[in-house]
């Protein structure tokens, strides 16, 4: 470009272009958050930053827009906390606008950290009751009426009990779960039956409460309660892998509703065989990560990709 007449004119156009951005940038404007679609993502955060919080999430100060009305509560799983379970999870909803929130529950009492980032160890209903006061803070807080509940493993089935026991009913309207237990852990037998019957309320070495994920325990009867682990009125989005290892049948996850129930079950195999997720990998894979975001959003959906998942890591 020779003519130097062109060359100050097109100067100046891009100094204008310049100015008005600039201009057109608000002033708190952040980048947004790396998402990182990997189960192990949040656990560098705990280990540098014990007992905090995943940039993006706990923020007291959020207020919920017309678009994304409800906070997104996370519930991690078993030996899980508000860190090391979503560490995919809490930059994927915090870059489109959600007022995201996660709680570590039932870590035994008096024990030093990193044993406080190790929950779901504590007996159900006592993990249920910190579950209703959290949900009673982020309401609270946001001044939201009702939260969307994304959970995995015991983080599916522990909030029930709030549900139907501690009056959440009238709090939750979403309520998806990744690799659900709606049976509990074990094989859907008389024999495991009649052994979670026997060992359901026995306190386990270090996992407290984890009995009552048996099949046949007091506490999968009292999940059950009227027939069915389901509120009416709760949207309900079961997840579920062919591959889970550690609900055995991985069917056991996916009850239908009955009528009044609304409910939807998702295998994340059916529509992509490339898709290996265990137990574990369904908390980290960017394929179930999206269809738990669409059935928050189901008027807004986002492409759910198929492409390889390993399993562990997801």
């Amino acid at each position: 470009m020779k003519n130097p007449l062109v060359r100050i004119v097109l100067a100046l156009c891009a100094a204008v272009l310049g100015a008005l951005t600039a201009v057109a940038a608000p002033a708190d404007a952040r980048p947004a958050l790396p998402e990182d679609y990997n189960f192990f993502a949040g656990i560098p955060y705990e280990l540098s930053h014990p007992g905090g919080s995943l940039p993006g999430s706990n923020d007291f100060s959020c207020t919920p827009t017309a678009e994304h009305p409800r906070p997104v509560i996370l519930v991690h799983g078993t030996g899980g906390a508000k860190t090391t379970n979503w560490g995919a999870y809490v930059p994927m909803l915090k870059n489109r606008g959600y007022c995201v929130f996660a709680l570590t529950y039932g870590a035994l009492p008096g024990l030093p950290w990193p044993m406080t980032a190790v929950g779901g160890m504590d007996r159900i209903d006592v993990s249920a009751r910190q579950l209703a006061r959290f949900v009673e803070r982020v309401t609270k807080a946001t001044g939201a009426q009702t939260v969307d509940l994304i959970g995995h493993s015991q983080g599916t089935y522990m909030p029930t009990y709030y549900l139907k026991y501690l009056g959440g009913a009238d709090t939750v309207t979403n309520y998806v779960s990744l690799a659900p237990l709606w049976h509990g852990t074990g094989d859907l037998t008389p024999v495991a039956d009649e052994f979670g019957r026997l060992l359901g309320d026995v306190p386990m070495p270090v996992c407290v409460g984890c009995g009552g994920m048996l099949p046949g325990s007091s506490m999968n009867k009292k999940i059950w309660r009227g027939g069915s682990p389901y509120v009416k009125g709760v949207h309900y989005t079961n997840i579920a892998t062919r591959y889970d290892e550690l609900v055995l049948p991985y069917t056991s996850g996916l009850v239908p509703g009955r009528r009044g129930e609304s409910v939807e079950n998702i295998v994340v195999q059916n529509t992509c065989a490339q898709d290996y997720s265990d137990h574990l990998a369904i908390a980290g894979s960017r394929r179930a990560a999206y269809l738990a975001l669409n059935a928050l959003q189901p008027d807004d959906p986002v492409t759910v990709p198929c492409e390889f998942v390993p399993p562990f890591t997801g």
